[in-house]
């Protein structure tokens, strides 16, 4: 049965109100949870970047059922690979076994911050291996010393590690990070319904492994606030990926989308009440094999009404794909 997910997108909300938004959602039923993990909006109408780990070790404590997991962290710049295995082994065990580790190759837009350059995409998914095998490595307890291509580890070693680790979830975008991740990923994770990426996934070892995709929508009683508001926070999502890594901040996206129209959005975001035109837009997730699929509702301060809406009427529908 396909599992339906609620996120906690930090672009657009502040922590105190992520973390309460996740526990309504909790309340509401949503099957699973991600949080993304940015520095940056990608608009400045979006308003926000708290930091993700912090959220997610409230939102770990603040939660008792709901499973939890970043959507996407990039292990290879912001953070060192050996930051991260600790993180999220402290994650694992703040959440009692509930948490999943999603990893990326990450975006220009955050992790320009610390001064060291944005390196090609083929580049990018090597360090992304190589940072995946050093956290798999301290996930065994080990000493761990490496000397690679990328990153060097000085004698590390996690002292608090749960039984159960976390599973690491890799998102891809082709055939070069699918191969990655069909040999080095537990879940796979994709943001487009593209049946190619998960056949690819399979067949580089990801067979029979869980995969998760994510779409934005836009719930309102008024379907015009709704495209408004889409177009107003989420047009920069219609650059597609090849771009969206690319541009270094905000005023980037809003160059790349000034002549997005309302229109465009709408056609891409489902915007309004309209429970079956939320079904239409999630069914092919479901088509291409996607075993779990997280929404994003656009608009930090319209989380409640939308958690509410779903609990009636949208979760009950999408259950019946």
């Amino acid at each position: 049965m396909v599992q339906f997910g609620y996120t906690m997108m930090t672009e657009q909300a502040g922590p105190r109100a992520l973390v309460s938004d996740l526990v309504a959602a909790e309340q509401a039923g949503f099957d699973f949870s991600v949080t993304s993990d940015h520095y940056f909006p990608w608009l400045e109408s979006q308003g926000h970047s708290p930091y993700a780990w912090s959220v997610l070790g409230a939102a770990a404590q603040a939660t008792s059922r709901i499973p939890l997991m970043t959507y996407v962290t990039c292990p290879t710049m912001r953070y060192h690979p050996a930051v991260v295995a600790q993180k999220a082994a402290t994650m694992q065990l703040l959440s009692e076994g509930r948490f999943r580790l999603g990893l990326g190759s990450g975006e220009n837009l955050n992790e320009h911050v610390v001064g060291a350059g944005w390196p090609s995409a083929q580049v990018r998914l090597g360090m992304l291996e190589e940072a995946v095998e050093i956290i798999r490595a301290l996930f065994t307890g080990d000493n761990v010393n490496h000397q690679g291509t990328h990153f060097d580890v000085s004698n590390a070693r996690l002292w608090d590690l749960p039984d159960d680790l976390p599973p690491i979830g890799i998102a891809v975008s082709g055939e070069h990070s699918c191969s990655v991740a069909g040999r080095l990923a537990d879940l796979v994770i994709a943001t487009e319904a593209k049946q190619e990426l998960l056949t690819s996934f399979d067949a580089h070892g990801g067979r029979g492994k869980p995969r998760v995709g994510q779409l934005p929508v836009c719930y309102d009683t008024d379907k015009d606030a709704a495209i408004a508001r889409a177009h107003e926070q989420f047009r920069w999502s219609a650059g597609g990926w090849p771009v969206n890594a690319e541009l270094p901040g905000p005023s980037g996206f809003e160059g790349a989308t000034q002549y997005v129209t309302p229109q465009d959005i709408a056609e891409k975001i489902p915007c309004g009440d309209d429970v079956e035109e939320f079904v239409d837009a999630v069914r092919p997730y479901v088509d291409a094999g996607f075993t779990e699929i997280a929404l994003v509702q656009v608009g930090g301060d319209h989380q409640l009404p939308y958690i509410d809406w779903a609990e009636k009427k949208l979760l009950p529908a999408l259950r019946r794909l």
